[in-house]
Parts: structure tokens; sequence; C-alpha cells
């Protein structure tokens, strides 16, 4: 399935709620509470990735992503915590930087990206020493 900016950012938030509620344990409410939308929206957008094969619904409502699901979420999620990571290192305010990566990981170019991926780890690492 090819994903635009809003399949992308259900399966990037599934992920990211699997880190504080568990793997298995994030449902459409979750998705509709974190990120301001409907239940209906929701379950829309919900539809959409479950037909697309990246998202599985389990008999109790869990949301479980598919191997291919995982690794669009975990490349978005990458790319968010890279590009908030640099702009907070040039001093913009972490939810600022958050929000603005939200909008900037979907546009980027793969080269782009891996320049700027490159530049967050190398300043990172000087930033440890």
């Amino acid at each position: 399935m090819e994903t635009n900016e809003s399949s992308e950012d259900y399966l990037e938030r599934i992920l990211m709620l699997e880190e504080t509620k568990g793997i298995n344990k994030v449902h459409a409410v979750d998705i509709a509470l974190s990120m301001g939308f409907s239940k209906p929206s929701v379950s829309i957008a919900l539809k959409k990735l479950r037909i697309g094969n990246l998202l599985e619904v389990s008999d109790r409502e869990d949301l479980i992503l598919t191997p291919e699901g995982r690794i669009i979420a975990e490349k978005i999620y990458e790319k968010h915590r890279v590009i908030s990571g640099l702009l907070k290192m040039i001093g913009v305010e972490k939810e600022t930087a958050s929000k603005d990566a939200c909008r900037i990981e979907h546009v980027l170019s793969d080269d782009t990206y891996d320049r700027l991926k490159t530049l967050f780890y190398k300043e990172r690492k000087k930033s440890k020493q």
C-alpha cells in the first residue's frame, strides 16, 4: 500500500503509544484521544490501514501493526526524533520542534534526511563526550 501523510501519522502514533501502553494494548480510543480526532474519523482511517495490510485488529480490539506497517511506522518515528532533535539542538522549544518535525518528516527527500540524520548523530555523539 502506498502511504500518505495521514496514514503515516496514524502508524507512527500507534508505535508511539505502544511505547507507553505496551504492544497489543493500543486501541482506537487511544488514537482518538492522543490525536484529538473523533472516534468515527479514527475508525475510517484505521479501516484503510487494515485494508492496506498495515494494521490488524485483534478480537479484543487491540491495534497490531503488521510487519510492513511497523517498518513504515519506525521509519517515520525515527525521522520525527531526528528532526525534532536537530531543531531542539538549535534552540527551538520542545513542543514547537515536535510539531514542526511532524510536518517536515513527510516531505523530506531520502537524501536530505540521510544527511540530517548523519549530522544529528554526529552532533549528539560530540555533546556526550
